[in-house]
């Protein structure tokens, strides 16, 4: 049997794995995601290739002989950034410590040491593996090579060479010739991409060939190739790997490369250093020794290891079915997954469902596939009735990844889905809600593990085909890995949830909500498609008055939707000054910048409101009645629960949370949300955010103004100027509402400057005054920061983690991040009290068995139907209900309005 060499390109992974982590540190503030990344790649390396020899390659600093042929190489790269920088000896020490050796040589690069190893173990009959990213590397792939992507779980041989690029690993330096390689800053042909360079090298074989009949290329792509022909053998020379370093010095023989045997103390110093607890536990047992309470690691709980065979099922037959019935009415918890006919979860009907109760298990009951192998399925009618009993029972525990989808699902079929113990989308969205929670991606970030793709099995785009339509066999793998994926994610998300009590809450409030939100969305809102109508036409009108005024400034007509002709109006005839400038070099049109003209013109003005009109009749009076469930009558808005970072909602299809309230014709657009059984009762947070700022920052002057009732914005405007309550104008209110509003948002004086038309030093004037009266609050934006820079998170009144990536960064991105650290909790507690408003009240709706239905929520206000007989007990209870949910230092203020439709009751 061959040996094999195991390679990694340790500068590929170094980045990757520094980008991918948030920013994660240690007790003592140091920055740890990189290594923590990297050290969990080579760790799952080791357990995935038992190579007889391996080594890793970093590249050395310095200048390399590329950079002697061409100075511009890798010359737009930014310098390395210093947090990184700060963890490569780290790294260097804890790969070593694994057992590995850890190669760099001067004046070439990593990739060029790589390619030398790989060539010389093929000449000694020794296979090659490179874990890398870099697609430069593809040239070096023979039968004798492979690359492989941890992080993608790609493997490349050959014939996967071909697929992915459209041309063989001997033509990959012709390929990059023609497409240039922007990571490194070499040039290509210009405008050539992918398809056309595999397509000029597949008909003319190669790019000498190609150059020989250049003249043969019609058109720009023609001109463009034959300009780009004398920088062909400085690119080739550029991109070619190095087969030939000399490093005899370094790796005098091959046996050099061989594992050696961790160095356990050295371990143990790093991982307690940095703080990564479950691998200190795997090394000692010792729970002593884990840093206690570090709670800034990242997630790392012990790995399932994969099992070596996957037992998938598919089950056809009665007697299996029976079977399967048995072991998940015997489990204590059941991973359940759909296959469906939609994304649209209101729509969606069942083509599968698929079932695992043990990692590496896993069976897929096909009841609605259409396909000439279908004929063997079992009747959905008689699947459902068998599995309906259990379904149903709350007590019977069901693991799945975004449940309110999967819940729907059933409901269409009739099926009341009981029993939702768990749910990994919302265990990953709780640890870490800035990053994506498909359940491919955390199969891949947590697990090390790629599955099938949906893409694979159906296709994309226009020939991509439905679920139903997929082969069984097929199916059954892509199904059965859903299943099994979520249990084994499950067993590593759940315990990292579990040992933090504030993340525990914050999970158990979003497994509520989950069910409260497929109520409302199941429930929907009744819509006056009528009242629309009338509508759009009223903006029709007026949009047509506003286009003729536009004509009337200008001077001549235009087409007020191209930016092009836009641009040539304003900076071109009428010489408007330029604020921006879009990439391409033209003077930019958009609304920033049509918003900071029309302070002093009045073309931009009524351009502005021009595109709010046609905005608002596009998005909503066009489009709102066509999106009425013709089975309803109702329209379905989807909440995403895991989105948002702050814990926000997110309203899409249609989206509620963006009808303009400002403008009059915006607020018109809610008068056509209208109450089906009675009337629509409203109920707001009062300034839910300045009254979570007065409890975070215990500020004893914004206490006593909410605790008095005071109008918040006149109090602070009193405190600000100086003057009595009585006494505060309404310019000093609008000012001190600007600076309430304005510092929770992290504004400067520049902004408030800005905002209230001001000089800056007027602006600094009011925010020092405000500091003044308000210590507490600049305290707590002080302290905030400094823990935000030391931990990368901070949490809301109730524990929701919100990560900051960029606390630690340079320049705009760190004042940034700054803002958001200020603002976070305040958005993340509104979040967080809007989440148990909708539990607390729909909980009672159920237990006092009214009709009313929640049917919105948007921002910090709940929207209910209600009966006419229920109005009176609605209105008393709705506000003492969501003021009940928690107790701040200052009192939470519900207002209650009542009305035929939304606008009337807000």
């Amino acid at each position: 049997m061959k040996k094999t060499l195991l390679l990694v390109d340790g500068s590929s992974y170094l980045y990757r794995a520094f980008h991918a982590m948030p920013d994660l540190r240690n007790a003592q503030g140091e920055p740890t995601g990189a290594i923590y990344g990297v050290v969990n790649m080579m760790r799952k390396m080791l357990h995935d290739y038992q190579a007889q020899y391996a080594a890793c390659v970093f590249d050395v600093r310095g200048k390399t002989f590329r950079e002697d042929l061409y100075p511009e190489y890798k010359s737009h790269r930014p310098p390395m950034p210093e947090d990184l920088a700060a963890q490569i000896e780290p790294i260097h020490e804890a790969i070593r410590a694994m057992g590995w050796t850890v190669l760099g040589v001067e004046g070439v690069e990593a990739d060029d040491v790589i390619g030398t190893l790989a060539h010389w173990a093929t000449d000694h009959d020794v296979h090659t593996i490179i874990s890398t990213g870099d697609k430069d590397l593809a040239q070096l792939v023979t039968p004798h090579v492979t690359l492989v992507n941890t992080m993608s779980n790609e493997r490349l041989d050959p014939s996967a060479v071909v697929r992915k690029f459209g041309v063989g690993p001997e033509r990959i330096v012709d390929y990059l010739m023609l497409v240039g390689d922007t990571v490194d800053n070499v040039p290509g042909v210009q405008k050539v991409g992918p398809k056309t360079a595999a397509k000029w090298i597949d008909e003319y074989g190669s790019v000498d060939a190609l150059i020989e009949r250049a003249g043969e290329i019609k058109g720009v792509a023609g001109e463009n190739l034959r300009a780009a022909i004398p920088q062909f053998p400085l690119t080739r020379e550029l991109l070619t790997v190095k087969i030939d370093c000399d490093l005899s010095q370094i790796v005098p023989n091959i046996e050099m490369l061989s594992p050696k045997s961790p160095d356990k103390e050295a371990l143990l110093k790093l991982y307690e250093r940095y703080g990564f607890r479950s691998w200190l536990r795997e090394l000692t047992g010792d729970q002593e020794r884990v840093p206690a309470g570090d709670s800034r690691a990242p997630v790392e709980a012990a790995k399932p290891a994969a099992p070596e065979h996957k037992r998938y099922e598919m089950v056809t037959d009665k007697a299996t079915l029976e079977t399967w019935l048995e072991k998940i009415r015997a489990a204590e918890c059941v991973a359940l997954d759909t296959e469906t006919t939609s994304l649209d979860a209101m729509q969606a009907r069942l083509v599968g469902i698929s079932l695992s109760v043990e990692a590496g298990s896993a069976c897929y009951i096909p009841i609605g596939h259409r396909g000439t192998d279908a004929q063997g399925q079992l009747p959905k009618e008689e699947v459902l009735r068998l599995m309906k009993p259990w379904l149903e029972d709350a007590g019977a525990a069901k693991l799945l990844h975004h449940a309110k989808y999967d819940t729907h699902v059933f409901a269409n079929e009739g099926i009341d889905l009981q029993g939702v113990a768990d749910d990994t989308m919302l265990q990953a969205y709780v640890l870490e809600s800035h990053r994506g929670v498909g359940l491919d991606e955390l199969c891949q970030r947590y697990l090390g593990i790629k599955g099938v793709t949906y893409e694979e099995i159906c296709g994309k785009g226009a020939h991509q085909i439905g679920f139903d339509q997929v082969d069984l066999e097929r199916a059954t793998q892509y199904a059965c890995e859903d299943a099994d994926f979520t249990i084994r994610l499950h067993q590593v998300l759940r315990p990292s949830v579990r040992q933090e009590p504030k993340l525990e809450f914050i999970y158990q409030l979003e497994m509520q909500t989950s069910r409260v939100l497929f109520e409302i969305e199941r429930t929907g809102v009744g819509i006056d498609s009528e009242e629309l109508a009338r509508q759009s036409h009223v903006l029709g009108q007026e949009l047509l008055s506003l286009e003729q005024r536009a004509y009337e400034l200008a001077g001549q007509p235009f087409n007020l939707n191209s930016p092009k002709q836009l641009g040539e109006i304003l900076f071109g005839k009428m010489q408007l000054p330029v604020v921006r400038k879009t990439a391409g070099g033209a003077p930019s049109t958009d609304e920033e910048v049509l918003t900071k003209l029309a302070e002093d013109y009045p073309l931009p003005k009524v351009l502005l409101e021009y595109r709010g009109l046609a905005k608002l009749k596009s998005t909503y009076t066009d489009k709102l009645p066509k999106m009425v469930n013709p089975a309803t009558g109702r329209v379905h808005t989807h909440y995403s629960q895991a989105s948002v970072i702050t814990g926000r909602l997110a309203s899409s299809d249609p989206n509620l949370q963006n009808i303009p309230v400002r403008s009059e014709a915006g607020r018109r657009v809610r008068e056509a949300f209208i109450a089906t059984k009675g009337k629509i009762v409203s109920a707001d947070y009062s300034q839910i955010e300045l009254r979570v700022m007065a409890h975070v920052s215990n500020d004893a002057n914004l206490q006593k103004a909410f605790a008095a009732g005071e109008d918040i914005h006149r109090a602070t405007a009193s405190e600000v100027f100086g003057v009595p309550l009585a006494e505060v104008t309404s310019e000093q209110r609008r000012a001190a509402k600007a600076i309430n509003f304005g510092l929770i948002y992290g504004m400067g004086a520049f902004g408030l400057a800005s905002n209230l038309g001001i000089t800056r030093d007027a602006a600094q004037s009011y925010i020092d005054r405000y500091f003044a009266r308000y210590p507490g609050v600049a305290q707590y934006m002080a302290e905030t920061k400094t823990l935000a820079h030391a931990q990368g998170f901070v949490e809301t009144v109730f524990g929701r983690r919100l990560w900051l990536l960029d606390i630690n960064a340079a320049g705009a991105r760190r004042a940034g991040a700054e803002r958001a650290a200020i603002n976070a909790p305040m958005q993340g507690t509104a979040a967080d009290l809007i989440k148990l408003a909708m539990v607390a009240v729909q909980n009672w709706l159920r237990d006092q068995r009214l009709q009313s239905k929640i049917v919105m929520q948007v921002h910090d206000e709940l929207v209910l139907d209600v009966p006419d007989d229920e109005i009176d007990l609605i209105k008393q209870n709705l506000p003492r209900l969501m003021c009940e949910v928690a107790s701040l230092r200052v009192p939470l203020v519900a207002e209650v309005g009542v009305g035929p439709n939304w606008e009337q009751a807000h």
